[in-house]
């Protein structure tokens, strides 16, 4: 008797491998060919999931933008607090807590990213989500305090990637659980200003 693996399941597994080597050699450089023999499987099997590259990438967007997408949903059913954006902050370190290759991968293939079209769907949810964080007529500031203090969730990673191999900086390091709580510190200790002109 055999057994199929299930729809789904392979659809992730392409997802998972095509990160991996869209992370080793780059979206441009890498083929769906390369993709295929990866998973052991022929360029026909791939097509009957993704028909192309930018169609892959577009999965593996939609992977990040789950939590994100979740946030906002359920933002947009709560009334304007300071602790609605609180939360917004709390809920978004804790969906990227699990996606780090992906925010790597984001991180160093920018460029390409910003040109397809799933570049823009997943900044226009950053931008979303920045707009739950604010109050009635924000300010500029606010606005930009807003970008920074999520921003900081995802930086952390990398600040402490580059400490770490510094033999001064890494004297101290937290680990990436120490660093994932400092960086939510830092992100609502940002947002706390929010609405207030002027704060220090």
């Amino acid at each position: 008797m055999t057994t199929q693996t299930p729809r789904g399941d392979t659809r992730a597994r392409i997802l998972d491998v095509a990160l991996e080597l869209f992370a080793e050699h780059g979206y441009e450089k890498t083929s769906l060919r390369e993709i295929a023999d990866r998973l052991g499987v022929t360029k026909a099997a791939l097509y009957y999931h993704f028909r192309t590259k930018e169609d892959i990438l577009s999965g593996i967007v939609d992977t990040m933008s789950a939590p994100i997408e979740a946030t906002i949903a359920w933002g947009r059913d709560q009334p304007y607090s300071p602790a609605l954006r609180e939360e917004i902050i709390r809920r978004f370190t804790e969906g990227m807590q699990s996606r780090q290759p992906l925010l790597r991968f984001f991180h160093e293939n920018q460029p390409t990213i910003r040109e397809l079209k799933v570049g823009n769907r997943f900044k226009d949810l950053m931008f979303a989500l920045t707009q739950l964080m604010l109050g009635p007529e924000p300010t500029f500031e606010d606005r930009l305090r807003a970008s920074i203090s999520l921003m900081s969730v995802n930086v952390a990673q990398f600040v402490g990637e580059a400490c770490a191999q510094d033999p001064e900086a890494s004297v101290g390091l937290p680990d990436a659980e120490g660093r994932r709580e400092i960086a939510l510190r830092v992100a609502l200790d940002v947002a706390d200003r929010i609405g207030r002109p002027g704060a220090a």
